[in-house]
């Protein structure tokens, strides 16, 4: 029985091309968006997620941070993609006559140069590039997407290669468990955590990593809605957290800080070329 993982569709998104790199025999399902994907593995209707989580141009992922905050999710797998992104359309249609440009809001912060050149475009955001170009083969204007998507959907490319520069976006696969099995030299720890509102409290929350000698790799912060102006801080650290040095400076994390949750075990993936 093969495994199901889920991914932002429709087909043609750089997600489901992320899902066929980790999972090459899986059953692949495009579902509608972030939290659809979430959902469906949080509710054991498939095996694992793909989705984004981090730009080499626009950074992180705002809506993959947190649906792992809020839900019982933890990565168990990464792949990073090299992105290319086209300027298509239903016909071709000089630039300074587009009205409407979609694409995923990643994917737009990826060609702020090319959005530039289209100064009598709304920008309309979409659930995924796969979206946009769907969208666009349905209703006119504009997409920003991946060569696969507007092939798809019989659309013209008007721009080739369009993002602001090379371009790589990072990928998890989530599961609704902790995976332990990475090997402990390629293994990353990713975590979440809360500081008291204090001068300092970063700095104190961090400095054992710092003194342990581990790498942190990512420290993102994402507002906490529930408390304005209040935020957390998702973090990856080099290393496995059996490993007694790892361990013992999470653990020291955890007693300078409101709270801390381990958010994934995986090992660090190659960089495509």
């Amino acid at each position: 029985m093969s495994t199901s993982v889920a991914y932002p569709g429709p087909a043609g998104s750089h997600s489901g091309a992320a899902a066929a790199a980790l999972h090459p025999t899986a059953e692949l399902l495009a579902l509608g968006g972030f939290r659809a994907v979430a959902d469906a593995v949080a509710g054991a209707e498939v095996e694992q997620g793909v989705l984004p989580i981090e730009s080499s141009l626009a950074g992180a992922v705002p809506e993959t941070h947190d649906l792992l905050h809020e839900r019982a999710l933890s990565i168990v797998a990464e792949a990073v993609l090299p992105i290319r992104h086209v300027l298509v359309a239903a016909e071709e249609i000089p630039l300074e006559e587009i009205r409407v440009v979609r694409s995923h809001p990643t994917a737009l912060e990826q060609c702020r140069k090319l959005l530039a050149l289209l100064p009598n475009a709304a920008v309309v955001p979409s659930a995924t590039t796969a979206d946009a170009a769907r969208e666009t083969a349905e209703s006119g204007g504009a997409a920003i997407a991946g060569p696969e998507a507007a092939g798809l959907y019989g659309l013209v490319t008007l721009r080739d290669d369009v993002g602001d520069g090379p371009a790589f976006t990072r990928f998890v696969s989530v599961a609704p468990y902790t995976w332990l099995g990475a090997g402990r030299a390629e293994a990353r720890t990713a975590f979440t955590f809360v500081t008291d509102h204090r001068p300092g409290a970063l700095h104190a929350a961090i400095a054992p990593i710092a003194e342990a000698g581990l790498d942190l790799v990512r420290l993102v912060s994402r507002p906490l809605p529930a408390t304005p102006w209040s935020y957390r801080f998702d973090a990856v650290v080099a290393g496995h957290p059996l490993d007694p040095v790892v361990r013992s400076a999470l653990d020291e994390l955890a007693s300078v800080t409101r709270s801390r949750r381990i958010v994934g075990v995986y090992e660090a993936a190659e960089v495509a070329e």
